[in-house]
C-alpha cells in the first residue's frame, strides 16, 4: 500500500489528471498541489480546449492553489507534475515562491533545466517520481498523433 502522504501517492493523483487531458486530446500532463498533506488544487493541460498557449497544467494549478489559500505565494505547497515544467511554468513557479516541486518525466528539449530557467532559490526539487508511468502516457499520446 502506498503511504497517503508520499510523493508517489500525490504523483498518482497527478497522473489521473494527465489521463483527463489525454481523454480531451490534450498533451497529457497533470498536476496536483498539496499543502500540509492535503490536495488543494488540481489541473491538466487545456491549451487546445481553451485555445490558449498559456493554459498549461501548472498554470491552471497555480491559479487554483492561490485561490484556495487566498494569497499568491505557495511557500508551504508542493506541486506534483507528471512532466518537467517548461520555462513559462517555471517562471510562474518562481514568482509563486513554490516550496517544493516534484516531477515525473524529464523534458530534455523543452524543460526548464534545458533552458536554464531558474526556480525560486528556496524551492526544493525532486524528479523521477513515477517517471515510467508519466513517460508512458506521453508516448501513447504522441504515437496516436504521429502514426
Amino acid at each position: 500500500m502506498i503511504d497517503p502522504l508520499s510523493d508517489e501517492h500525490f504523483m498518482k493523483k497527478a497522473l489521473l489528471e494527465a489521463e483527463f487531458a489525454l481523454e480531451k486530446g490534450e498533451v497529457p500532463v497533470g498536476v496536483v498541489v498539496a499543502a500540509h498533506g492535503k490536495i488543494i488544487a488540481r489541473g491538466h493541460n487545456l491549451t487546445e480546449t481553451l485555445t490558449d498557449v498559456t493554459a498549461h497544467a501548472e498554470m491552471q494549478a497555480i491559479t487554483a492553489a492561490a485561490n484556495y489559500i487566498g494569497g499568491k505565494y505557495l511557500k508551504d505547497c508542493t506541486l506534483y507534475v507528471t512532466l518537467e515544467p517548461c520555462s513559462m511554468c517555471a517562471g510562474a513557479l518562481y514568482w509563486s515562491q513554490l516550496g517544493r516541486l516534484v516531477f515525473g518525466a524529464s523534458d530534455d528539449k523543452r524543460g526548464y533545466r534545458a533552458h536554464q530557467t531558474p526556480l525560486h532559490p528556496k524551492t526544493k526539487v525532486s524528479s523521477g517520481v513515477c517517471e515510467m508511468e508519466a513517460s508512458q502516457i506521453l508516448q501513447v499520446f504522441f504515437k496516436q498523433k504521429r502514426p
